[in-house]
């Protein structure tokens, strides 16, 4: 599906949806609780759906609601056991620890761009502590064995998912393990929401240290927060002058997101941007950058692996719509100027889809999104609510 959005601002008000990134948390200690919980999830997403499915094929029992999830969790698990992750890198990352810590012989099918994206240095420590991975067929993984407790190590510099995936393993095991992080933590706020979720259920992960607390401890029910990595493109909306707010973030959440709200302040001014904690946010942030006084983004080493390699696509962005942008190994450069209408090519990357709308707000001319369907893996209702909100636009199916 393609879009072609005429320019004009957004006006009015919207409730964030649920964050993705907490909801894989807790969906994740809810199936390995000791009694059903309740997750107040009203709007879900492709990756969101991943992991109840991969859960569900473990032998909890996920029960989509209007209002979210009833998880019953299972003791029994089975003996082997196949997870499509569709192209949800949290639902990989968080779950391949946790077969191994059950002892499961599962199989992982990976779409998109996953199979391509890093799973070391956890594959080697995966296969230190006792599992045996491989790779059947390009797009899927195996893991065999189990995992044993003890002392862990990794380095945090590739992925925080490794780190919270592993959390989720000690808490699994019989007995007591240690994990020692070396190098540089990236996303650090993400695994403080994986100690936070842990917590919910009754787990304490002090200083990555922690006893196995299976089956972990139900709350009854429990909410999901409001999610600042998607309310950031109506935030960034707001700052280039839609009159628009955006309820239900919470400003003392976890989430490395939340960052948001202090750079959008700052903006106006030529600013330097350290991405190692936001990643998700650059693309957005570039085309605020482009409509004020430009931005320096450093530490984006590790945009390159995500959904599509995210420094080539925000620059290919940027150049379909008259701004000039460039990067080295380090950084990327976005230089200011007046954003025109042009063909974007998402790339099949939900972030540069919706990133291209908010610069449609601003722009010259027509901004015609490619594959503007790819919102679904975080936000499906994002085209919806962009229309509720004012936004005009023809969508064509090619």
């Amino acid at each position: 599906m393609d879009i072609t959005i005429f320019p004009g601002k957004l006006t009015g008000s919207i409730s964030a949806i649920p964050s993705k990134s907490q909801a894989h948390r807790l969906l994740i200690c809810a199936a390995f609780a000791d009694t059903k919980t309740e997750l107040l999830c009203p709007q879900t997403s492709q990756d969101i759906d991943a992991t109840a499915s991969c859960l569900s094929a473990l032998g909890a029992i996920v029960r989509k609601t209007d209002s979210g999830y009833v998880i019953t969790p299972t003791t029994q698990f089975p003996e082997t056991a196949l997870l499509d992750c569709g192209e949800s890198g949290s639902t990989l990352r968080f779950l391949l620890p946790i077969v191994g810590a059950l002892g499961v012989d599962a199989t992982f099918k990976l779409s998109g761009r996953l199979p391509n994206r890093p799973l070391s240095p956890l594959w080697e420590e995966m296969e230190r502590m006792g599992c045996l991975l491989s790779r059947p067929t390009g797009d899927t993984i195996r893991c065999t064995g189990k995992l044993r407790p003890g002392n862990y190590q990794i380095d945090g510099s590739v992925s925080s998912q490794f780190i919270s995936g592993l959390l989720f393993a000690m808490a699994l095991m019989p007995g007591s393990s240690k994990l020692t992080v070396t190098g540089k933590l990236e996303s650090k706020p993400y695994v403080e929401m994986t100690h936070r979720a842990l917590g919910i259920f009754g787990v304490r992960t002090d200083n990555y240290a922690l006893t196995g607390a299976f089956p972990f401890r139900s709350p009854g029910r429990v909410c999901v927060e409001g999610d600042w990595s998607n309310g950031a493109f109506f935030l960034a909306a707001a700052s280039l002058g839609s009159p628009l707010t955006v309820s239900g973030l919470n400003a003392d959440s976890a989430q490395g997101d939340r960052a948001i709200s202090a750079i959008l302040s700052n903006t106006k001014s030529n600013v330097t941007i350290d991405a190692a904690d936001i990643p998700d946010l650059v693309p957005i942030l570039s085309i605020v950058a482009a409509a004020n006084n430009g931005a320096v983004f450093t530490n984006i080493q590790r945009l390159r692996i995500k959904e599509s390699d995210r420094v080539a696509s925000v620059i290919q962005m940027l150049q379909s719509l008259s701004i000039h942008a460039e990067a080295s190994d380090s950084s990327l450069i976005v230089y200011p100027g007046q954003i025109q209408g042009g063909i974007v090519d998402s790339v099949n990357d939900h972030r540069i889809a919706m990133s291209a709308a908010i610069a449609a707000t601003v722009a010259a001319g027509p901004v015609t999104i490619r594959n503007a369907q790819c919102v679904a893996k975080s936000y499906p209702a994002f085209w919806e609510d962009y229309r509720k909100l004012g936004g005009n636009y023809e969508q064509y199916i090619r």
